[in-house]
C-alpha cells in the first residue's frame, strides 16, 4: 500500500492513496494508527515530505559508475554521511539555490524509511525494521564540496533533501526497479535498484552499528550515473518503478 502525509486544509494527517483520493488515518503509521471512513479527494489534499525524520544518513558512490564518475572507485564498505532533518522537503517544494554556492546537483535514488527502533540489525533481520520505500532527491553543493573536503555543508542546506510522493510498503528493490531524474523533462540519470554496491540490508546493518535508527528515519540509498548541474528555474523529477515522481522546482533565495 502507499502511505502519504498530506496537508487539507489547516489538518495535517497521514492517509493511504487511492484512485479517487485518500483514505484518512488518525494517528501516526510509526505509533498507532486506524482507519477512518472519510475519503478526501485529491483536489482538496496537498502532498508532503512523506515522513519527518530525526535524521537522513546518506550513503555515497553505492553504484558503481558514480563512484567513477567522482573520481574515486568502488569502496570497500559504505561510506555515510548525514543530512539535518531540515534539509527534508515534500513533492512540489521548492528547493532554494543557496547564494554562496555556483554548482548545484540533483541525485536520485531509493531512500529506505526505518518503521522501528533498530540498533545492531543483522542483515539477515533487516527487513523486519523497513516500513517501506520512497524517492529522495540528494541534493548537492559540488563546489562547497570541494572546497570543504567533506560533505556536511554541501549536502545540508534547507530544501536539500526532498522525499516523496509517499510511501510505498509492498517493494523488493532486489528486483530490477527503474530510477530515473529527469530535469526539464530531460533524462539526466538512469538505473537499477538492483545495480547497489551494498543492499539495503546491508546499509542497515552497517549504519544501526554507528548510530540508532529510530522510526521514521530515512537512509538514502545512492545515486546512479548521471548527476549533473542545475540551475534556478529548473524542474528536477525523480521516478522509481512502483513508488511514482517526485517532482521539485529550483528557486533562488528569495
Amino acid at each position: 500500500m502507499k502511505i502519504v502525509r498530506f496537508r487539507s486544509g489547516d489538518d495535517i494527517a497521514y492517509g493511504l492513496a487511492e484512485a479517487a483520493g485518500v483514505t484518512l488515518y488518525n494517528g501516526s503509521p510509526f505509533v498507532a494508527w486506524e482507519a477512518t471512513e472519510t475519503l478526501i479527494p485529491w483536489d482538496s489534499v496537498q502532498l508532503l515530505a512523506p515522513v519527518l525524520p530525526s535524521k537522513v544518513v546518506g550513503v555515497g558512490k553505492n553504484y558503481a559508475d558514480p563512484a567513477d564518475e567522482m573520481g574515486g572507485v568502488v569502496p570497500e564498505e559504505p561510506i555515510v554521511f548525514l543530512k539535518p532533518a531540515t534539509s527534508v522537503v515534500g513533492p512540489e517544494s521548492r528547493v532554494v539555490y543557496p547564494e554562496i554556492s555556483e554548482e548545484v546537483h540533483h541525485g536520485g535514488e531509493l531512500a529506505v524509511v526505518i518503521g522501528r527502533l533498530a540498533k545492531n540489525v543483522r542483515a539477515e533481520d533487516a527487513g523486519q525494521y523497513i516500513f517501506g520505500y520512497t524517492a529522495a532527491n540528494d541534493v548537492t553543493a559540488r563546489d562547497l564540496e570541494r572546497r570543504d573536503g567533506q560533505w556536511t555543508r554541501a549536502k545540508g542546506f534547507d530544501t536539500f533533501c526532498p522525499l516523496g510522493p509517499g510511501i510505498e510498503t509492498e517493494l523488493d528493490p532486489l528486483e530490477k526497479l527503474s530510477i530515473v531524474c529527469r530535469v526539464n523533462g530531460e533524462v539526466r540519470q538512469g538505473g537499477f535498484t538492483s545495480d547497489m554496491v551494498f543492499g539495503v540490508a546491508e546499509l542497515i546493518e552497517f549504519i544501526s552499528q554507528v548510530m540508532t535508527l529510530l522510526p521514521g528515519d530515512v537512509i538514502l540509498t545512492g545515486t546512479p550515473s548521471g548527476v549533473g548541474p542545475v540551475e534556478p528555474g529548473d524542474t528536477m523529477e525523480v521516478e522509481i518503478d512502483g513508488i511514482g515522481t517526485l517532482l521539485n522546482r529550483v528557486v533562488k533565495k528569495s
